[in-house]
């Protein structure tokens, strides 16, 4: 007869998850939106630029926030590291929502043929936020607090 061993679940598991969740809905928010810049009909498509200009740090944010969790999850426990976190969180959440304009100005501007593509695209944003707004919850859930005081505070993409 076999032991009964309990699944030991890391209180960081689900957070790091999620936000991997959201990583990989911004990896095609990523790579859609780049390969607009190498089709000869939307390679000047208004609001792409501008809206990777958000995108970018958006994904610095988010990567590093993965990164955090992913640190927690293997045992270190100092707080700079959940205050990186969070702070990461804030920044790509303000990010996306110059993001989510820039993206509705691209649909407003696309020929119809692209309009669906650009749909595709918000959705993936959506899900990059849903899987956010997700992570940020479930950090609350275990005691975590998130001020105004750590946004801004976490690298050089904290434009």
């Amino acid at each position: 007869m076999c032991p009964y061993y309990p699944i030991r679940v890391n209180k960081w598991d689900h957070v790091l998850y999620l936000l991997r969740q959201s990583l990989y809905a911004e990896e095609m928010v990523c790579a859609m939106s780049s390969e607009l810049f190498h089709i000869p009909k939307t390679k000047d498509l208004k609001g792409n630029r501008e809206m990777h200009s958000h995108l970018v740090p958006a994904s610095y944010h988010r990567v590093t926030a993965a990164g955090s969790a992913q640190r927690l999850k293997n045992g270190e426990k100092q707080n700079s590291i959940v205050e990186t976190m969070t702070a990461c969180i804030l920044n790509a959440e303000s990010q996306d929502k110059k993001v989510r304009e820039g993206l509705k100005t691209m649909e407003e501007n696309a020929i119809p043929e692209y309009k669906p593509f650009i749909k595709v695209i918000i959705k993936w944003q959506e899900q990059a936020e849903t899987s956010l707004n997700q992570a940020k919850a479930s950090l609350q859930s275990i005691g975590v607090s998130f001020s105004a005081e750590s946004e801004q505070q976490s690298g050089e993409y904290s434009q």
